[in-house]
């Protein structure tokens, strides 16, 4: 073989491994941003449902204070409808 077809064997040799490394390594990179999303998904949801537990419970405790105390309607309630009579939209 000739020195010319042994340097061509060699370079076409460590490309093809560099090619077959790199897509390796990028699949894994892949592999673990997928899992870090689906980790932050995870994440998003627990904290939306401890702020559905939250709001439940602030319902909860509304509807007992309002058992106990009467509420009268505050001064904003009763004028929400006056006041935006006169403007136009």
């Amino acid at each position: 073989m000739s020195r010319a077809s042994k340097l061509t064997l060699a370079a076409t040799g460590l490309g093809t491994a560099g090619i077959i490394y790199f897509v390796h390594w990028a699949q894994e990179q892949e592999k673990i941003g997928m899992h870090k999303a689906v980790e932050l998904d995870m994440e998003k949801q627990r904290i939306r449902r401890e702020r559905q537990a939250e709001f439940e419970m602030q319902r909860a405790l509304e509807e007992e204070y309002r058992k106990l105390q009467k509420v009268s309607p505050s001064v904003d309630e009763q004028s929400g409808g006056k006041s935006n009579q006169g403007q136009t939209s």
